[in-house]
């Protein structure tokens, strides 16, 4: 009779995962795991060998699997060191079940999402696989060599601001440029296809690529305050992003493509 497990799940060409964990038999046994599905996967066992690794410039790594609980410097404060030094990588945290505020903090600081141990298998390959994906998507779109004028469609205005669609980049009313991570990228351009509409949380997990049944309660709500403290004007001014009681959010202002 043949083998009746199901086919590991694989991704094309392979990514490189790091996986930085200090329990010894947690970190073999996820490295395992993922290698097994089609990761490449390289592992630290605090942030001075997480730093190392990064820096290497061998096997670049398309996505950091990092554990909150660490000795020495925590992974709150690793996260906050890679995100101020490659905002794009996609980072997923792991988290002690329970552990919502070490959740919520992770989001907030920039984390594409989280695991909680402990998780299944097939669990953690899936929410893997989504990130990089919605990393990929982004890569994808941007394109390689700048064109001397931007082509018509590509950019989404509102309330002053501007949002490439092809480079991703994030240009303030004062021409600043502001930096998204692929969560936020994908929850303002959520608002900015449906402008002037009510969304509720539900549809924004969905059109943010996140399955609903995957995330908890919080998880919208904090994105969403991630993106207003970077895009609304400040007390002084209506909001962009307003909360509906009971409903959702709805982007205020209209938007135009040029």
């Amino acid at each position: 009779m043949g083998d009746a497990r199901p086919p590991p799940l694989l991704l094309d060409p392979e990514p490189h995962v790091l996986l930085v964990e200090d329990d010894g038999e947690m970190r073999h046994l996820t490295a395992r795991l993922l290698r097994e599905n089609g990761f490449t996967v390289s592992a630290a066992r605090d942030g001075r060998e997480m730093r190392e690794l990064l820096a290497g410039h061998a096997a670049p790594v398309d996505l950091l699997l990092l554990d909150i609980m660490l000795p020495g410097i925590s992974g709150i404060d690793l996260l906050r060191e890679v995100r101020a030094e490659r905002p794009h990588l996609p980072v997923v945290m792991l988290t002690a079940r329970g552990e919502e505020t070490d959740r919520v903090l992770g989001l907030e600081l920039g984390a594409d999402d989280y695991v909680a141990k402990p998780f299944g298998r097939r669990e953690l390959v899936a929410r893997l696989r989504a990130v990089l994906r919605r990393a990929g998507r982004a890569a994808a779109e941007t394109p390689q060599d700048a064109a001397p004028e931007q082509p018509p469609g590509r950019l989404l205005r509102f309330g002053g601001w501007t949002l490439d669609l092809g480079s991703r980049d994030l240009v303030s009313p004062d021409g600043a440029l502001v930096e998204l991570s692929g969560a936020e990228h994908d929850l303002l351009l959520a608002f900015l296809t449906h402008p002037q509409r009510v969304l509720g949380r539900d549809q924004l997990l969905e059109i943010g690529r996140r399955r609903a049944g995957d995330a908890f309660d919080r998880t919208v709500d904090v994105q969403v305050s991630r993106l207003r403290r970077k895009i609304e004007p400040g007390a002084e001014a209506p909001p962009l992003i307003r909360t509906v009681r009971g409903a959702g959010y709805i982007l205020t202002v209209p938007v135009e493509r040029a």
